[in-house]
């Protein structure tokens, strides 16, 4: 009787490991992990590159790494629609790129303004490409640090409004969307 219930005890342990949410700690750092590689796919697009001591490659075949593909299609996708709104992003702002502080208070104010109507995978996608757009401005106005600092304030930004939001959905693993098959991404309206 004892072992039946040790091993009961034990299963419950282990399925509660399994059906935990994840922490705003892991979903911010999964965010960040997730906004280095899109930013290094970007920048190898725009046939730009940068050290990202970091960066570790997202594990092939493991889910962070299906989500990134997910949001890189789906970043196409949105840019497709709206060829400019990703491109030259520090100057439709109007921003010089020589001071950390104005670079990431700017992105801060447009992610702000992305999700002020609410949550959407079109607005996270939309967000990881503008950060993205700041980070190609940057490399090529010679500024590559301001590319950590990007990615740090893309997973502040996660942490403050859009943890919550991830976690209802079980993180990044479970709830990424499924290149416009998702009911949360809206290809066809401006996230």
């Amino acid at each position: 009787m004892e072992v039946l219930r040790r091993s009961s005890v034990f299963a419950a342990e282990i399925m509660d490991a399994f059906d935990r949410s994840p922490t705003d700690k892991e979903l911010v750092a999964q965010a960040k992990a997730l906004g280095r590689e899109f930013v290094h796919a970007r920048l190898l697009r725009a046939g730009l590159s940068w050290s990202a001591p970091e960066r570790a490659a997202l594990a092939p075949g493991g889910r962070l790494a299906e989500v990134c593909t997910v949001l890189l299609r789906l970043g196409d996708e949105l840019e497709l629609i709206r060829p400019s709104i990703y491109r030259n992003v520090a100057r439709q702002l109007n921003i010089s790129l020589h001071s950390e502080s104005v670079v990431t208070d700017a992105f801060l104010a447009v992610a702000a303004q992305i999700f002020a109507a609410g949550i959407t995978w079109g607005k996270v996608v939309s967000l990881y490409l503008v950060a993205a757009g700041l980070a190609v401005d940057c490399v090529r106005q010679a500024q590559p640090a301001m590319v950590h600092a990007l990615v740090d304030c893309l997973g502040e930004f996660v942490r403050k409004t859009l943890a919550t939001w991830l976690r209802r959905r079980g993180g990044w693993r479970e709830s990424a969307p499924t290149c416009g098959r998702d009911r949360d991404w809206a290809p066809g309206r401006h996230p």
